[in-house]
This record gives C-alpha cells, structure tokens and sequence, in this order.
C-alpha cells in the first residue's frame, strides 16, 4: 500500500507539474502582431465612404455621394456621424426632383442635402440618446455640416429626427462602425429649408 500511495503521489505531482507551465511573457514580436492584428480590425471597418459602398441598402446613397463630389471628404479624418438614407428612403422622393438632383445642374442643392446628414464628431447611439434626454421636450439640436440644425427627439424608445420643413426620420439602425466616424441608418431623406 505504501508504494502504491508513492506511486500515486509521483503520478499527481507530474500531473500538475505538466498542467502548470510557465505563462510566458509576450514577446515584441507577439506585441507587433497584436497590434497588427487590431489596425486590420479597424481598417476593416474602412472608411464612411467604403462601408456605405459595401452596403447595397445604400447604393442610391453612394451614387449620390458621388455625383456631389463628397467622396473625398467622407473619406476623411473625420470623423463624423453619418445619418445615412437607404435607397427605400430615395426611392420615397419625387423621382423628377431626385433626377434633377443626380444632374449637373442640381449638384449644388444635392451637396447642400448631403452635407445635411452629416454631423461633425463621432455621436454613438447612446451619447446621442441621452442628449435627447437631458434636452427636454424641444428635443436636441444637432448642427449638420452645412450649418443648418435637425432636430433629434425620441418617439417609441427610436431616435428621430427632424428637418428645416418639419419631416421625420426614424433612425433604424444605429452604431455602424466606420473608421472615420459612424453611421446611423434613417428612413427618409431630410432637407434643409
């Protein structure tokens, strides 16, 4: 019985001697492949521009990006958030005034609609909601790019917004990471007076 137990002994002690290896400590190089690892992880995400044109809910969106010349300035440092319309929310516009918009000639009036649904910063969700929160009943003001102001209530635990005429937009998904800012999905396409 004695040997037994030694042998049981000796058997155990190697047990946890095998299961307690040593943690090593990581070494430059494990440090650059992290790191390597989490600058794919963001550009990944790719820019405003990119995660829209990698979105076909946003196709109309991206077209008019386009033909606004604003490619370039989505691209950007930023960052900014991004009250993006779906295509559902173009197709919702008289079409004739959407054609005339898309043209040369209405460039400026499309450029000056864009920019509208572009706020200087990085607003998450949650920072934006409970802004709307300690606003009040008038709701928060937020001031586009273009200088003019949507304003940003909550109906039914969503986010809306609403424009210079008075016409809403429910933020149906919020938080898509960009890495020049962030996109929160609306479904109509606002205008500024």
């Amino acid at each position: 019985m004695n040997k037994l137990s030694i042998v049981l002994a000796s058997a155990a002690s190697l047990a946890i001697a095998a299961c307690a290896e040593e943690t090593a400590e990581p070494t430059t190089e494990d440090t650059a492949a992290m790191n390597d690892q989490m600058a794919n992880e963001t550009a990944e995400a790719g820019t405003i521009v990119e995660v829209a044109q990698d979105n076909p809910d946003f196709s109309t969106l991206v077209s008019a990006v386009t033909t606004a010349e604003l490619g370039e300035t989505l691209s950007g440092e930023g960052p900014y958030t991004v009250f993006a319309p779906t295509n559902a929310a173009f197709e919702a516009v008289d079409q004739a005034r959407l054609e005339q918009l898309m043209s040369e000639e209405g460039r400026e009036d499309l450029t000056n609609i864009l920019t509208y649904h572009v706020v200087e910063g990085e607003t998450m969700a949650q920072a934006l909601t409970e802004a709307i929160e300690g606003a009040g009943e008038e709701g928060y003001e937020l001031t586009t790019v273009n200088g003019a102001t949507l304003t940003a209530t909550m109906e039914g635990g969503n986010v809306v917004l609403t424009d210079a005429a008075g016409n809403t937009a429910t933020v149906t998904a919020t938080d898509v990471d960009a890495s020049n800012g962030v996109i929160h999905v609306i479904d109509t396409v606002l205008m500024p007076s």
